[in-house]
């Protein structure tokens, strides 16, 4: 960057968890490692507790020592988003981000970035996680609508996503730019997969692939679970790792194991994953699946990529964009047995050394720069 940005980013952050934090934190990072005056306003309250699926939203490490965060935003108090709005006006940045991935946010993100435009100097740009959510509700594209007059230019992490967005644009077009997902590189460097499997408690004799991430309906682990039941798998002494907290009914997944009677083949860890553990679960996968009945693009596939990890995905929405199939992994339709026969031919044609090379050397695309440089390109034309 020539020039001294000031950056302001709104959205989740730390004392919060999970991926849009671990996004936002890494982002700003990069904004600093540039040379910016760059700075994340966090919520205070992001869900109220009944809306919130999960145990907890809070982190329980230690805090970032080198990210000034501020705890500020309150996403149900209409006077919290005056009084934020106002603050981050008299600031001036030339440029304030917000991530975008719900429409429940929108009146709290919109309310304040229409304040912070009075100051007719701060450009808003949002990246898009989602435009139209994938578990829709009544009044989502109304609550997206007042979103999308709130900012000044779009990036979308998919080329879905960028087409949902346009059909918000066609009354009043914005600068909008498709940018992928950048690589997940903050979760440390690569262990040695009988170090991971050491560190986890696994037993070193058998093969693993990952199911990795917060569990809801949309993303397939029933799927899964009735792939991995097919007999023809058991010669490759495999088991299942399920890696995330449930945010939908355990019980209906825990029956399908049951049901299936494969219950000694899977394991559970469905507490939340602390950031300085994913290391040692994506590095004692074999193979990492993800099995969507619907996305848009995946934080998962961004950090299999750091950690060369090979995929098998479902060709829905744009997750296909990001995994060449037959080169990083397998591209299948969300059936379990397509899903089964990819994991059989994975195994079968020992494929995970290859993959594995493809991907060190296709995720060099997913560079923090070229977001970056897409926001500066939007911002330019804003």
């Amino acid at each position: 960057m020539s020039e001294t940005k000031k950056v302001v980013l709104i959205g989740p952050a730390y004392p919060l968890r999970g991926g849009l934090a671990s996004f936002n934190e890494r982002l700003i990072r990069e904004y600093i490692r540039n040379g910016a005056d760059a700075r994340i306003y966090t919520f205070s309250l992001q869900y109220p507790s009944f809306l919130f699926p999960g145990k907890t939203q809070y982190s329980t490490l230690p805090a970032p020592a080198d990210l000034p965060i501020k705890v500020a935003v309150n996403s149900i108090n209409p006077f919290n988003w005056i009084r934020v709005g106002k603050e981050i006006k008299a600031l001036r940045p030339d440029i304030v981000i917000v991530k975008f991935w719900l429409p429940f946010m929108a009146p709290c993100f919109g309310t304040i970035c229409r304040i912070i435009r009075r100051n007719h100097h701060t450009r808003i740009i949002s990246i898009l996680d989602n435009i139209i959510p994938h578990e829709k509700r009544p009044g989502d594209r109304i609550f997206a609508r007042y979103w999308v007059d709130s900012a000044d230019g779009f990036i979308a992490m998919s080329r879905s996503v960028l087409n949902d967005l346009q059909s918000f644009l066609r009354k009043k077009p914005k600068p909008n730019q498709f940018c992928p997902h950048p690589l997940y590189d903050n979760f440390g460097e690569p262990v040695l997969k009988i170090l991971a499997k050491k560190n986890l408690g696994l037993d070193e004799s058998f093969n693993y692939l990952l199911f990795f991430g917060f569990i809801r309906e949309y993303k397939g682990l029933d799927l899964l679970l009735k792939a991995f039941a097919d007999p023809a798998l058991r010669k490759f002494r495999l088991k299942l790792l399920v890696a995330g907290e449930f945010y939908t009914d355990p019980k209906i997944y825990t029956d399908l194991i049951a049901q299936l009677g494969i219950g000694e083949d899977v394991i559970l860890k469905t507490d939340f994953i602390p950031d300085n553990e994913v290391v040692n679960y994506f590095c004692a996968a074999d193979v990492v699946v993800q099995p969507y009945r619907s996305a848009t693009q995946s934080g998962v596939t961004q950090i299999a990529y750091h950690f060369n990890k090979p995929m098998i995905i479902t060709d829905v929405g744009g997750l296909a964009e990001f995994v060449p199939d037959g080169k990083v992994g397998y591209v299948v339709p969300p059936d379990p047995a397509k899903i089964s026969a990819a994991m059989e031919r994975f195994y079968s044609e020992e494929k995970e050394s290859e993959f594995s090379a493809n991907a060190f050397v296709e995720k060099k695309k997913y560079s923090w720069t070229k977001m970056l440089e897409a926001i500066e390109n939007v911002t330019r034309d804003a």
